[in-house]
């Protein structure tokens, strides 16, 4: 018999079990479950909290939509791009795992507020990719040719300058949420050499897919937790949790701005008389002077409509030896609006 069992079973049980094996019955041992152990890797300390990564999906959500329309310009085709997933990890896991050819945007970032200082982070986009960008810029339709060489002066000038586009990006959607620069400074196709980070700095990779005709794949921004964390926080605390007041005076004057641009607008006034329904025969013969008879009295409402949909009734008339309406009333489904 198993010693462990021995000692979480007393004498006497001991006995009854083995009463119940020699005369056949089976008797079902309950295993309680064990207890469920989220694992914690200290090594690799989670800094942000589930709020403040929404607050960052919300940002690169906004810059995947502008990437979309701009890759889409740049590539004649229709090329989406979203987000992946938004991850913490030790700067050298994301550095070991990029390949030997990469395509790496180095990119200064100044939050305007004082407390927060200069930081740096990375834009990776696939080597692929990068040469379907130039083959695009230069005029090309043909599907995806990436040879295994490294770029030429020539093909990384055009990739600088839509690298730089890219970066403009970046600081459009963070100045929504907090005054922000960015500069890029210099572009690098082999991660192996880059230094911006501390191999065991905590960094956080926003990864993004890329779906295009003719190619998918995945591209990586870098970002240090050095003041982006607090960043993080001051805006999140800002936008999502704050009630904001409005001065209720600079509310009626935004309406007023509002209504006066709507009454400004020109639309189309017309007065509808009757339908008629003729033969195209009939129509052949109509000559100059007839006279087409309609279903409607000289004395009953016709129908004005405004752009085409009904909305006054009115009487026609004459004023000042003109043609004129007079409103006599609202049509029902305008008036229950």
């Amino acid at each position: 018999m198993d010693p462990l069992m021995a000692e979480a079973l007393s004498q006497s049980q001991i006995d009854e079990l083995l009463n119940r094996i020699k005369s056949g019955e089976n008797e079902q041992i309950k295993v309680e479950p064990e207890e469920k152990i989220k694992e914690y890797d200290f090594s690799s300390p989670k800094k942000f909290t589930k709020d403040q990564l929404r607050s960052l999906n919300n940002i690169y959500e906004n810059y995947a939509r502008m990437l979309s329309s701009y890759f889409t310009g740049v590539l004649r085709s229709a090329c989406e791009v979203s987000i992946s997933q938004i991850e913490e990890q030790r700067y050298f896991e994301f550095n070991n795992a990029l390949p030997d050819n990469a395509l790496i945007g180095i990119i200064s970032f100044f939050p305007e507020d004082k407390p927060f200082e200069e930081n740096t982070m990375m834009l990776e986009l696939p080597t692929a990719f990068g040469y379907l960008l130039v083959d695009r810029l230069m005029g090309g339709t043909e599907e995806l040719f990436a040879p295994d060489r490294d770029y030429t002066e020539i093909e990384l000038s055009l990739l600088r300058m839509v690298i730089q586009n890219v970066t403009s990006y970046i600081q459009d959607v963070w100045s929504s949420f907090v005054p922000m620069e960015t500069q890029l400074r210099n572009v690098e196709t082999n991660g192996r050499f880059i230094q911006a980070f501390s191999p065991q700095d905590i960094v956080v990779i926003i990864t993004f897919d890329i779906d295009d005709e003719f190619y998918k794949g995945s591209a990586n921004i870098c970002m240090p937790t050095d003041n982006l964390e607090d960043l993080v926080s001051s805006f999140a605390m800002k936008y999502n949790h704050s009630v904001k007041q409005q001065d209720e005076e600079k509310e009626r004057l935004k309406r007023r701005q509002i209504l006066t641009s709507i009454e400004e607008s020109e639309i189309t006034l017309e007065a509808h008389l009757d339908d008629c329904v003729m033969s195209l025969g009939d129509i052949s013969q109509l000559q100059v002077n007839d006279v087409i008879s309609l279903n409607k009295k000289i004395s009953e409402d016709i129908s004005a409509q405004v752009e085409g949909i009904p909305f006054f009734r009115a009487r026609l008339g004459e004023r000042n030896s003109q043609k004129a309406l007079r409103v006599t009333g609202v049509e029902e489904a305008i008036a229950e609006l």
